[in-house]
């Protein structure tokens, strides 16, 4: 049986409990405010839902992971970011790529990036923690990404293109910085052909929960006791160092 969390305090149960499926269905219930989806991605769970059901948290089995370093930059790609004429930002235009994540893709009627979902994440933005990266031509926001940064690691959310190439451009900067100032994983939660073709690749839950003990360490999160509050997570330094021009290599 699913278990269903309850607590007005954030609580999750092992993730050796989620089901043996690759989404690794995990629990049920719960908030999303800061101090559980803080709580919640630093045990490697995070949450995916659709408006019909409740909270649903997951943490697969395997887990797609891109280490910096591993980034393929492709001729092609390689030749947009020197010539492409984009630049890039770093939070900047947060709430127009939330949106543009949640928009209807191409042969998909609905999204999972509900309001509930945009408005929490919002949150955390606004406490320095779901940061955005965003790609432009022409003054016109056309690509980007958002997700969750933890001091060495960010856990990618979703990422958008309005051009070719975009959302790569955007994750070819997130990765350089990450990998020439500390960075040491970006999290892609699920396998897709895309991700692959970038140079994600699987682990097993164990190896990414091992990482996140690792890089993570329980003690270095101040957890308030009311779940409203603002928890303190290690900075990422990384994410001042991703360039504004995207000829900068």
């Amino acid at each position: 049986m699913l278990p269903w969390l309850s607590s007005p305090h954030p609580y999750f149960p092992s993730t050796e409990q989620a089901l043996e499926s690759p989404n690794g269905l995990l629990a049920a219930g719960g908030e999303l405010t800061p101090a559980w989806l803080v709580d919640a991605y630093r045990k490697g769970i995070f949450p995916w839902y659709s408006d019909d059901d409740p909270i649903l948290w997951w943490s697969p089995d395997p887990r797609m992971i891109l280490l910096p370093a591993q980034f393929k930059r492709r001729r092609s790609l390689a030749k947009r970011l020197r010539h492409g004429g984009f630049s890039v930002t770093v939070d900047q235009q947060f709430t127009q790529v939330i949106e543009a994540c949640a928009a209807p893709r191409h042969h998909e009627p609905g999204t999972w990036i509900n309001p509930e979902m945009r408005e929490a994440y919002q949150r955390l933005h606004a406490l320095g923690i779901a940061h955005s990266v965003e790609v432009h031509h022409n003054g016109e926001l056309v690509g980007g990404l958002y997700g969750v940064a933890m001091g060495p690691v960010f856990f990618g959310e979703s990422m958008f293109s309005r051009q070719p190439d975009a959302s790569k451009i955007a994750l070819a900067h997130l990765a350089g910085a990450m990998h020439a100032h500390g960075g040491k994983l970006i999290d892609c939660q699920m396998h897709t052909p895309h991700l692959e073709s970038l140079g994600a690749t699987t682990v097993a839950r164990s190896t990414f929960i091992n990482y996140l003990e690792q890089w993570l360490p329980e003690k270095a999160f101040h957890l308030p006791f009311a779940a409203h509050q603002a928890p303190w997570v290690p900075a990422s330094p990384w994410l001042a160092a991703i360039p504004s021009d995207a000829n900068a290599e």
